[in-house]
Parts: structure tokens; C-alpha cells; sequence
């Protein structure tokens, strides 16, 4: 279940606003999260079915940042990245041969983006 900071995120966003914490504010109050602040010019206060609408492609915008997120831990610090590129490039493995190459691929197949 998409989470109502992402659901609301993405109505500001289909509605040409952006996220604004001076604007927005969310709360828990145990039995839920809610919208408690609202100050949007020209956007009225979104009700639970409005934001219900969101669903799908909140949980599609978050397992999208779950996978970049596994994948940015999962790439090696730039400078080895960089490292692999020289050797590369040395070795004239510029191509799908080279080792930085077969790195990124293993990630981006190990973590597909759906």
C-alpha cells in the first residue's frame, strides 16, 4: 500500500504543485495518516477518495525508488567505477567486454525496474 505522503506527492504533482512543507503537513494519529495542513491557493484539500486515486501509481513510484535505491548501495563508489573505466579504456575495452560494463549490467539485471 502506497504510502499517503507518495499518494499526495503525486496529486500536488498532477496538479501542477509542488510538495511544500510550509504548505502541507501530515500527521498519524494511530489509527491512520491524514492530511492535518492544508494551505494550497487554487487546490482544495484532497478527500480520502481523491487520494485514494493514487493508489496504483503510488505503489508503482515506490517500488521504483526501492529499486534505484538497492541498485545506488549495490554500484561501486565512483572512483572504483572510475578505476574499472581507465582499465577499460587501457585494455581497449570500451565496449561490452570491459569490466565497468559487465558491473552496471549485473545491477541493473539483478534489480529491474519492472
Amino acid at each position: 500500500m502506497a504510502s499517503l505522503y507518495t499518494k499526495v506527492k503525486l496529486h500536488l504533482e498532477a496538479n501542477s504543485k509542488t510538495w511544500d512543507d510550509t504548505k502541507v503537513e501530515l500527521q498519524d494519529d494511530g489509527s491512520g495518516a491524514y492530511i492535518s495542513v492544508w494551505n494550497y491557493d487554487g487546490l482544495a484539500k484532497p478527500n480520502d477518495s481523491k487520494i485514494a486515486e493514487y493508489e496504483t501509481a503510488g505503489n508503482t513510484a515506490e517500488t521504483l525508488d526501492g529499486v534505484l535505491n538497492k541498485r545506488a548501495n549495490e554500484y561501486k563508489e565512483l572512483k572504483e567505477q572510475l578505476d574499472l573505466l581507465y582499465h577499460d579504456m587501457v585494455a581497449d575495452k570500451g565496449d561490452k567486454t570491459g569490466e565497468w560494463f559487465k558491473h552496471i549490467k549485473a545491477v541493473k539485471d539483478a534489480n529491474p525496474k519492472g
